[in-house]
């Protein structure tokens, strides 16, 4: 063996752990976090969900219904969108409370019965007057626009969601 070869030889050395650093992370753990916080978003926002709409209750196909009622209002006319909204929200009341109690709501007495029980405040007896009228008027009658049928049903979502306050 060469002797000018084995001079040049080192012999290893330990890693100094005081040198290495910890941060920033790796791109790996960056992903890893990124989905522990997007695991954690998703199940509050399922857990919230839950809790607003328990499985089973009238309260989540309430919601549905709504919620498909305002996909459709793109495609329905909305004086027939507000007669279907109209027949809704009254399903719900007489779900809600009953049919001796809700049944027998009529005009105003409806509106002010709605406002009385919407947890948002909305005006029911102002801008839900198309409620009350459209629905046993004649085509065409009293129009109406897209974007009053849409706050409407926004406005319908609020009043139907669940809240053990709120029931009779």
């Amino acid at each position: 063996m060469n002797p000018d070869l084995l001079a040049r030889m080192r012999d290893i050395h330990e890693l100094n752990m005081n040198q290495a650093s910890w941060w920033p992370p790796a791109p790996g753990w960056w992903l890893v976090g990124a989905a522990v916080i997007l695991l954690l978003v998703l199940l509050w926002w399922g857990l919230r969900n839950l809790m607003a709409y328990p499985p089973g209750t009238w309260h989540r196909d309430a919601r549905n219904q709504l919620l498909a009622l305002r996909r459709l209002s793109r495609q329905l006319a909305p004086e027939q969108g507000m007669r279907e909204l109209s027949e809704l929200m009254r399903r719900i009341a007489v779900t809600r409370l009953g049919r001796e109690q809700a049944a027998g709501l009529v005009d105003e007495e409806w509106l002010c019965w709605l406002e009385a029980r919407d947890p948002e405040g909305f005006p029911w007896t102002e801008q839900g007057q198309p409620l009350v009228k459209i629905p046993y008027a004649p085509p065409g009658r009293y129009p109406v626009t897209r974007e009053e049928l849409l706050n409407l049903i926004q406005a319908a979502l609020a009043w139907a969601r669940y809240d053990r306050k709120l029931l009779p």
